[in-house]
């Protein structure tokens, strides 16, 4: 993807950042943050770490004490580390998934730069090399590219089509439902739907991959590729340190093992989202096209003889029984047919009496018309 494409996406997180950082959350007892935005001091490792300093002085020793030994912060952990970034999330409880749901974080994959293209095809473009777009999108739509996958260690050639594109799907690092239950039901629709297209919080990756994944959070799942679990886990500090979301005690427990293979793992920035991770790839996947069933042309279709049915004569004709006339008139019939064949009506309303007999079906005054 092209700098000019990412700058503007930049630009407008960090817009939408500072523009929500004065937004105030409701009083709740499960909340301890001051903002329902997301601190223009978490655009920067170095600042998110200095400014919850003081808070993570005073409620280090309980964090500690609720993670476990194995999170235990490192005395010299250094400044702008993921593992630094760590100990100053909160750590608490998994919330109740009550009232979760996908449209709460805004219309899948927005256009939240204005770029005049969707979120997914943007991470796309980035993650993916030797991209083709469709003509006519202003390099927007990926049609093909080349994945090297971070979760699985493979080369996947993506090809869009109705049964090739979930091969390669953009995963949200923090999970949608994982953030709710952790922070993000008290964040306000802007928020949401801006942490859900946050090019640091996406990733495109191996689609069953992702699916195995689900909304997963480090304590019970983590990528196949064990050289890349040290940029997840830190990928995963930096968008729940932006968005003031919190931790669990298994979680915290699984982030700080990963980090204790990398203590100097540095926190990833927005600069990080603007480039795909090298990958050392050891398999390829090819894209799967479905060729088409050979058409066997049908055996030619042996039309049988006709069959001759000798056709019955019909049956003479029954003779027609005629009514006596009564007073003048002619003879009343069931119906205006039986009179007409037995060569009788027309009648007039208000001058033949045979007219009250039968039904005038056209209302003109006049029945029994051949």
């Amino acid at each position: 993807m092209t700098l000019k494409r990412w700058s503007s996406i930049v630009a407008a997180i960090a817009a939408l950042s500072l523009g929500m950082s004065s937004c105030s959350l409701p009083d709740d007892e499960s909340v301890d943050t001051a903002s329902s935005g997301i601190s223009s001091a978490s655009l920067d490792p170095s600042a998110a770490d200095s400014e919850g300093s003081s808070s993570a002085e005073s409620e280090a020793p309980e964090s500690a004490a609720v993670a476990g030994d194995s999170a235990e912060t490192p005395d010299d952990a250094a400044t702008g580390t993921a593992r630094a970034a760590l100990d100053t999330l909160e750590v608490k409880g998994r919330a109740p998934k009550t009232g979760y749901d996908r449209d709460l974080f805004g219309a899948s994959w927005s256009d939240i730069d204005h770029n005049g293209c969707d979120t997914r095809n943007d991470i796309l473009a980035r993650d993916l090399d030797g991209e083709t777009f469709r003509e006519g999108t202003q390099d927007c739509v990926v049609l093909t590219g080349v994945l090297d996958d971070p979760y699985t260690a493979t080369e996947i050639h993506f090809v869009r089509g109705q049964d090739t594109s979930s091969a390669v799907q953009i995963d949200h690092v923090v999970a949608l439902s994982d953030a709710w239950q952790k922070g993000a039901q008290q964040l306000d629709t802007d928020t949401r739907t801006l942490f859900a297209n946050d090019p640091l919080n996406l990733l495109a990756v191996d689609g069953p991959a992702n699916g195995q994944k689900s909304d997963g959070d480090a304590a019970t799942w983590l990528p196949a590729n064990q050289p890349f679990r040290c940029d997840y886990v830190s990928r995963q500090i930096a968008v729940k340190a932006r968005y003031q979301l919190w931790v669990t005690s298994a979680e915290k427990d699984a982030m700080a093992g990963i980090l204790s293979d990398c203590p100097e793992q540095v926190l990833p920035t927005d600069e990080t989202a603007t480039a795909a991770y090298q990958v050392d790839t050891t398999g390829v996947q090819q894209a799967e096209v479905v060729e088409p069933a050979p058409v066997v042309e049908p055996a030619p279709v042996v039309e049988p003889a006709p069959v001759v049915i000798p056709v019955a004569p019909a049956p003479a004709p029954e003779p027609l029984t005629v009514p006596q006339s009564t007073g003048g008139t002619d003879p009343q019939f069931g119906t205006c047919k039986a009179a007409i064949a037995a060569g009788f009506g027309p009648y007039i309303s208000g001058v033949d009496p045979e007219y009250q007999w039968y039904r005038d079906g056209d209302g003109d005054g006049i029945n029994c018309e051949s």
